[in-house]
């Protein structure tokens, strides 16, 4: 199906070469999510001949998904803190992150009609909270720059030729390019489009693939009483990494509990920590959750003891209304081995210090992270030693680029992700088409 027309012309017979323009140099981007959609424009502002072949019927499929369906695009901090917060290699990005940094992106986007706003932690999303004009903004423009789009067309093989890049084949066509961008995304939201292709492509071509690994990911534990916590969501809440009863890693801000565990922006942003001890195979990997983080544990039992004089007539279940959320009584009152029908004024000081404890260090362990398909984003991948952090071409094939997920970088929540897809796939389509 083909979703916008150029100056191609197709043939119908089965793995004929297709002749995509003589003049100009021929760019084939594989891949049509945010890393492929801005090579693909960008090759195109440079006078390339570019054809975009997407697997799925329509593109930015996990664009759209992200940021709960806004799509946080970027990240408003400076460079230095968007590569801190990378940390799959992070350094390989500075190139990228000077050649296109984040506020290029808000200005790019804003260019072609998305207003964007800046929210808490430096997540900026479009005004409209709608990821679908984000990449209506990326089809305009490639529209403008008359980029060749044809959906529900996975590419099989990258062609090469005497060293370099030749072509690619797909299900249908054989096709003739004198450059080819891979971005083909990661191995996370398979039903997206992101299944490894790109992985299998790249090695098949000698490049060495990185262990893949979920990173954002939700987090499963072993306790069984989470499930009476599923589908309650915290805010103002601080997360602690524990590996092996010392502090690893923590963050502050929303999470979600889920029928098997933890999971939400902060859990997600930790989830790296704890693969990677998991993967080491440290004894213990536990995550505790201070339900208020602003009050020290004297302010909080200060607090406490006010609520209970204003409710000394009621029972210990009644009387943490204005403290937790209604879901999440009876569990606290269990583990803090408290009698739920108990009076507050016959409750003993060494029972409150239970109860406290629970509030600032309500523990979890972690028995496995969940799956790589439903991570948000994928750790590992090509490796970035063969890769020219400049261009992103390859250094083992001639005229291969690399843009994207498939490379072996990755970032914590909160739009750093998009902004390497972003900045390495205008870098790539950049130096393909020059």
């Amino acid at each position: 199906m083909r979703a916008f027309s150029a100056n191609t012309i197709y043939k119908d017979n089965n793995f004929q070469d297709e002749d995509i323009g003589d003049e100009m140099k021929t760019v084939i981007i594989v891949g049509g999510g945010a890393a492929g959609m801005m090579a693909a424009v960008k090759a195109a502002e440079h006078k390339a001949n570019v054809i975009l072949l997407e697997k799925m019927p329509s593109l930015g499929r996990k664009v759209l998904i992200t940021g709960k369906g806004r799509c946080n695009i970027t990240n408003d901090c400076d460079t230095q803190q968007l590569i801190k917060n990378m940390p799959g290699n992070g350094r390989f990005l500075h190139s990228a992150f000077r050649e296109f940094s984040n506020t290029d992106m808000v200005e790019f986007i804003e260019h072609w009609g998305v207003k964007t706003k800046v929210e808490r932690g430096g997540r900026v999303f479009p005004v409209s909270d709608k990821a679908k004009d984000v990449i209506d903004a990326f089809l305009k423009a490639m529209v403008k720059s008359r980029v060749e789009v044809i959906t529900n067309q996975p590419v099989r093989k990258i062609l090469v030729e005497d060293g370099q890049v030749a072509g690619v084949v797909t299900d249908q066509k054989q096709y003739r390019a004198d450059v080819v961008i891979l971005a083909t995304g990661g191995a996370s939201y398979p039903g997206t489009g992101s299944s490894g292709d790109g992985y299998k492509m790249a090695k098949e071509l000698g490049h060495s693939i990185t262990p893949l690994k979920p990173s954002l990911v939700p987090l499963e534990v072993a306790e069984d009483w989470i499930k009476e916590l599923q589908g309650l969501s915290l805010k103002n809440v601080t997360a602690t990494v524990l590996i092996d009863g010392k502090k690893k890693a923590d963050d502050f801000g929303e999470m979600l509990f889920t029928h098997y565990g933890l999971s939400g922006p902060i859990i997600l942003s930790l989830s790296k920590v704890v693969a990677e001890a998991l993967n080491k195979g440290k004894e213990e990997v536990t995550l505790e959750i201070n339900l208020k983080p602003a009050l020290s544990e004297e302010v909080l039992d200060k607090r406490i003891q006010r609520d209970w004089e204003k409710f000394s007539r009621k029972q210990v279940k009644n009387s943490l209304s204005e403290l937790l959320p209604a879901k999440m009584i009876p569990v606290i009152i269990d583990l803090s081995f408290l009698d739920a029908d108990k009076f507050v004024n016959q409750v003993t000081k060494v029972e409150r210090a239970r109860l406290l404890n629970q509030l600032q260090h309500l523990a979890f362990t972690i028995t496995r992270t969940r799956p790589v398909s439903e991570a948000i984003v994928t750790a590992g991948g090509v490796s970035t030693k063969e890769i020219n952090p400049t261009t992103m071409e390859s250094k083992i094939i001639k005229n291969l680029y690399f843009a994207g997920e498939v490379i072996d970088i990755d970032g914590y929540t909160g739009g750093y992700n998009l902004q390497a897809a972003f900045s390495t796939g205008y870098a790539a389509g950049k130096a393909a088409a020059e």
